[in-house]
């Protein structure tokens, strides 16, 4: 089953003078149709205003279609009545935690977005327990976040989403202000989340390590995708990927060196350990060993 569908999907960003005329017209996404399968996680990639974060804010009313349609679990986002539930289906993640988190007390800032929602009081210390657990953060409850590291604020900042009970988490570059530490926590966090909970998991990112665990990855480039398939499909197409102002996770792209300097290594190689069990054999193979 689908959770998102867009069809033909044209975002512009117009500029208007005082008297309303329009001046300027830029396209941010450029009549795209990508359906996302419930409990997937996807990742999307694209250099800086590649259109990605544009279509992030369209997936729960943030944005509005300037032509197309986007469905959530069958409901069209430019359907006032439906924004609510869409809302509570999909929950947004942005790059600074700090704009999220309003609350001088962990647990109460985690509280805030079912309390909005009409949640019952006692239903919502049940859901702020298990999202604090689901993140690991349970034992920092009764903390300020101003004493929080980056990465353990967002991770707070997906337990006030995950509080709300949504299908779908979607995260636009939640790493980006992190160090590699908190980068590598949160990415642990969603992963976890998605394997366990079996919430869909869209992660908008231009650090290619974080591609690795996807399902999917999906490519953006001047609002249009370009590239869709495995990580392993996408890391394999180096030079493509550099055509697009792209990089690669470090590891594929020593082995990509090394076979393109005559060294027989599968394509795609993602870890260190893929590699080196590879290398060995292919090294003998060469060797004539």
């Amino acid at each position: 089953m689908n959770i998102i569908e867009a069809s033909k999907l044209v975002f512009d960003y117009i500029t208007r003078d005082e008297s309303e005329k329009v001046t300027d017209v830029n396209r941010a996404v450029d009549h795209v149709n990508l359906d996302i399968r419930q409990g997937d996680f996807v990742a999307i990639l694209g250099h800086n205003g590649s259109g990605k974060s544009t279509f992030a804010k369209t997936l729960n009313g943030i944005l509005l279609p300037t032509e197309g349609t986007v469905l959530i679990s069958g409901m069209d986002t430019a359907d006032d009545s439906h924004l609510l539930d869409i809302r509570k289906n999909v929950g947004m993640v942005f790059q600074n935690p700090d704009n999220q988190i309003i609350a001088n007390v962990v647990e109460e800032d985690v509280g805030f977005g079912p309390e909005n929602l009409g949640v019952p009081t006692e239903e919502i210390w049940r859901r702020v327990d298990a999202a604090l657990e689901a993140v690991g953060m349970t034992a920092y409850r009764l903390k300020s976040p101003n004493h929080l590291s980056g990465g353990q604020k967002q991770r707070v900042a997906i337990a006030g989403v995950m509080a709300m009970k949504p299908k779908c988490i979607v995260l636009d570059e939640p790493t980006a202000m992190l160090d590699p530490s908190g980068r590598r926590e949160v990415v642990r966090t969603v992963t976890e989340l998605n394997r366990k909970e079996h919430i869909t998991v869209l992660l908008i990112t231009h650090y290619m390590e974080e591609v690795i665990g996807a399902d999917r990855a999906i490519v953006m480039d001047d609002g249009k995708i370009v590239m869709d398939g495995t990580p392993r499909d996408i890391f394999s197409q180096v030079e493509k990927l550099r055509e697009l102002r792209l990089d690669v996770p470090a590891v594929t792209e020593l082995a990509w060196e090394l076979k393109e300097g005559g060294i027989p290594l599968p394509d795609g190689i993602l870890t260190v350990d893929e590699l080196l069990e590879n290398l060995l054999p292919a090294l003998k193979e060469k060797s004539g060993c």
